[in-house]
């Protein structure tokens, strides 16, 4: 039986595997001109970092690589809200899957920013 820990952790981590799909999706999509190219490229680093780090934090051998993990996983996610933002603002066509995308990525900082100030004691 899985309790509510692992279930919450299991949740987070489709949630960020899901956003990451979609995120795929929607860049295979996109004009390959230089400037957008560059941005794809940059988001398609930091996207997969979110979910990477998550996935690593899982298999951290102490408390303090566990909070390393998680943190290096929040920042690659807004260094992607910054490029997601960047890409919606000069792709019209993109717009409202963009900003999907960024909602969903701006929920999944929350869930990785509330983590890290519970497992810091500060909440």
């Amino acid at each position: 039986m899985v309790d509510g820990k692992e279930k919450l952790k299991i949740e987070i981590k489709t949630r960020i595997y899901n956003w990451i799909l979609k995120l795929i999706r929607i860049l295979k999509t996109l004009p390959t001109d230089p400037c957008t190219k560059i941005i794809i490229e940059q988001l398609l680093r930091s996207g997969t970092s979110v979910g990477a780090n998550y996935i690593e934090a899982q298999a951290a051998s102490s408390r303090r690589d566990f909070i390393n993990f998680i943190h290096h996983s929040l920042k690659s996610a807004n260094e992607s809200k910054f490029w997601l933002a960047i890409l919606r603002d000069t792709n019209e066509p993109k717009k409202v899957e963009i900003n999907k995308l960024l909602d969903e990525l701006k929920e999944i900082a929350n869930i990785l920013g509330a983590s890290l100030l519970t497992l810091k004691g500060k909440r």
